[in-house]
């Protein structure tokens, strides 16, 4: 059962709640508070909210768990929570909720850390962080000084913050965190101004309940405390980090530039075939600047090394945002001052070659950069908006890309028959699913498969993304009217063996590719739809002639997409035997599958990384008759059924079941689109 955005599963007394997306949006919050609600009106108040697939919490989020929580309670019931992330244990540690709230696999006899109990100097000493003989000089300056014992071991050197403020939290009872992306609340961020923020070096960050933790690098600081509370109104909850950490993050939060992304391998990156020019506004001499340049080259760099296949430049009414699309999901990384983005803006058109001073029509480009040893092509696109323009850049890099028909990631199978397909002399082959799912890549491996000194092999592509050796390789330009149809027209004049299409946009490409492909021509194209059988509806829709189509084509492949499950956070988990049935799973024992916790190395997602699933399907005698006879995808479906045809899903559930991946990440994928 699903309610909005949450599933609802019952295993004996227990109720399942498994939220879909990041408890953020007050629409997200709202679904789990009404299934909660739901449950109770159901006298069902043993409740285990799963987390596995939520990235992140906001306080309300927080508030509603406890609230919830003390409700059940009340009820002879509890709520308790599962599978949560790194970062999200951090949350519940460090706003105190995860002592209202439990951890539903915790072990039950867990003791809870106390103060430890003794002199700061005594406890250094114990933990071998410091000896006698400086506590001792240390305790002399104390006196002479009234400087915090502490501090005075930070100015002597003999201690390193991240040595001393652990020790410190334990000591004082408080809790101790590492702070990073996600682990604050943008509302609790705004409750305290950036300048008082700044003055105070502190970090707002979440408010549960009118209690605000407040991350500082000094725990005695009374004075700032009482100022904070002052302000807001609110208790404060006070927890340790490292000033360096909340300094980075505070200006992060607010819209400044996170330095820690400038760092000094920002030198290693160069423009090739570029020269920037003198004469620029005051913006665009800002984008000339070094900072700029830095910040520029570091964003570049950093979406590389991450593997990101956008950069998204982002600006609206107050802040200016960067995200890296990430295995298909959006992540920001840093939010530039609001008055920094027309200069970052203005570097990245000069690094294409664009117009600088034209930001009322939109512009495409090209930037290809030398970093890490290896040449990367950047695809620039500009859309201007209402606050500013956006800017989007496409990274294609080829040390990342697959041109290798058995590296796919098909089964045994289908890599088998995928080959037939290649081998024959002539037919259609579609390959379909929607954009980003790694169509082109497959074509790119299919064609690097059959190039050959023996074969003309002719593609049409816009853009050409990779450069292939032995390959004729055409760029479509509307512009000129070079259109997919009028290439496609002059390339079968040019003997060609083999024809790749980048896509089939109209009906006249469609017509003239069906052709080709009844006149002794191997063409290989990509095509919009979510499955194979949906191909053939496409085609015909477009109006191919069906009786032409059924000749023509010979095989279609769907895929996608999906997420590889972390390695460096991947745990084991058992699956109740009622979703293990609803998987479709039939092996014997007990169903395990595996899952991420999420961690810093996956941005606390739990994946890294992707691979494909394939569903391949070879058009034979009886679906050519299906085609001509216009018979419903629906007969065609079930016709392809009975022959035992290894779907889309089927591919997935398979890695699934084998640990690569996750039956949430399947259903993502497959069922969203």
């Amino acid at each position: 059962m699903t309610l909005h955005a949450v599933t609802k599963s019952r295993i004996g007394a227990l109720t399942y709640l498994a939220p879909n997306m990041a408890l953020i949006a007050a629409e997200a919050i709202a679904a789990l508070e009404a299934a909660i609600a739901n449950c109770i009106a159901m006298h069902q108040v043993m409740i285990v909210v799963d987390l596995g697939k939520v990235a992140l919490l906001s306080g309300r989020a927080l508030e509603l768990m406890v609230s919830a929580a003390a409700k059940l309670g009340a009820l002879g019931g509890w709520l308790r929570v599962a599978y949560p992330s790194a970062l999200l244990q951090d949350i519940f540690a460090v706003t105190g909720v995860g002592d209202q709230v439990a951890l539903y696999d915790a072990p039950q006899n867990e003791v809870k850390a106390t103060p430890c109990k003794g002199k700061l100097g005594d406890i250094l000493i114990e933990r071998g962080l410091v000896t006698a003989v400086q506590v001792a000089e240390a305790a002399i300056l104390q006196e002479q000084t009234g400087k915090r014992m502490g501090m005075i071991m930070l100015e002597k050197k003999w201690l390193s913050e991240s040595s001393l403020l652990p020790v410190l939290a334990e000591q004082l009872g408080l809790p101790y965190v590492t702070l990073r992306s996600g682990l604050f609340d943008p509302l609790a961020v705004a409750l305290v101004e950036r300048d008082v923020a700044r003055r105070l070096n502190v970090m707002p960050l979440f408010l549960v309940h009118n209690t605000l933790t407040l991350a500082t690098g000094e725990p005695q600081a009374i004075h700032s405390f009482d100022e904070i509370k002052a302000r807001t109104g609110c208790k404060i909850r006070v927890v340790l980090a490292l000033p360096g950490e909340i300094a980075r993050m505070r200006d992060d939060s607010h819209g400044a530039v996170m330095p820690d992304f400038i760092h000094s391998t920002a030198d290693d990156l160069e423009l090739i075939e570029n020269q920037i020019p003198d004469d620029y506004t005051q913006i665009d001499e800002m984008a000339g600047a070094s900072p700029v340049i830095n910040l520029v080259n570091a964003v570049i760099q950093r979406a590389i090394h991450d593997g990101a296949s956008d950069i998204h430049i982002e600006i609206s009414r107050s802040r200016a945002r960067i995200r890296l699309r990430i295995d298909g999901i959006l992540y920001e990384v840093m939010a530039p001052r609001a008055e920094m983005h027309p200069a970052i803006v203005s570097r990245l058109k000069v690094m294409a070659k664009l117009d600088i001073a034209e930001r009322r029509l939109p512009q495409d480009g090209r930037i290809q950069v030398a970093t890490q040893g290896r040449t990367v092509d950047l695809r620039f696109s500009s859309l201007p908006g209402i606050y500013g323009e956006k800017v989007v850049l496409r990274v294609l890099d080829k040390n990342q890309s697959i041109l290798d028909v058995d590296k796919l990631g098909m089964n045994g199978a289908a890599v088998a028959l995928f080959k037939k397909l290649l081998a024959r002399s002539h037919g259609l082959i579609l390959v379909t699913g929607p954009t980003g799912s790694g169509k082109t890549t497959s074509l790119y491996a299919a064609i690097s498969h059959l190039k050959s000194i023996e074969k003309n092999i002719v593609t049409i592509e816009d853009p050409v993304e990779y450069q292939l050796d032995i390959i004729n390789q055409n760029q479509v330009n509307d512009a000129i009217g070079l259109t997919f149809p009028k290439i496609l027209k002059h390339v079968l004049r040019q003997d060609p063996d083999i024809i790749m299409v980048g896509e089939i946009r109209d009906r006249q490409t469609a017509e003239i590719a069906v052709q080709a492909a009844l006149t002794g021509h191997l063409v290989l194209t990509t095509l919009h739809t979510n499955d194979t059988l949906g191909a053939v509806s496409r085609l015909v829709e477009m109006g191919v002639e069906p009786y032409l189509l059924s000749s023509a084509l010979i095989g279609v492949m769907a895929q996608r997409l999906v997420r590889r499950i972390c390695p460096s956070c991947k745990c084991s988990y058992l699956v109740p035997p009622q979703t293990a049935a609803a998987y479709g799973w039939s092996g014997a024992g007990d169903l395990k599958l595996k899952r991420g916790r999420g961690c810093p190395a996956c941005y606390d997602s739990g994946y890294k990384g992707r691979m494909g699933i394939y569903e391949l399907l070879e058009i034979d005698a009886e679906l050519q008759r299906m085609i001509v006879a216009l018979a419903s995808p629906a007969q065609m479906m079930a016709y392809v059924a009975g022959k035992g045809h290894h779907d889309l899903h089927a591919d997935g559930m398979a890695h699934a079941f084998a640990g690569d991946t996750t039956p949430e990440e399947i259903s993502r994928v497959i069922h969203s689109q």
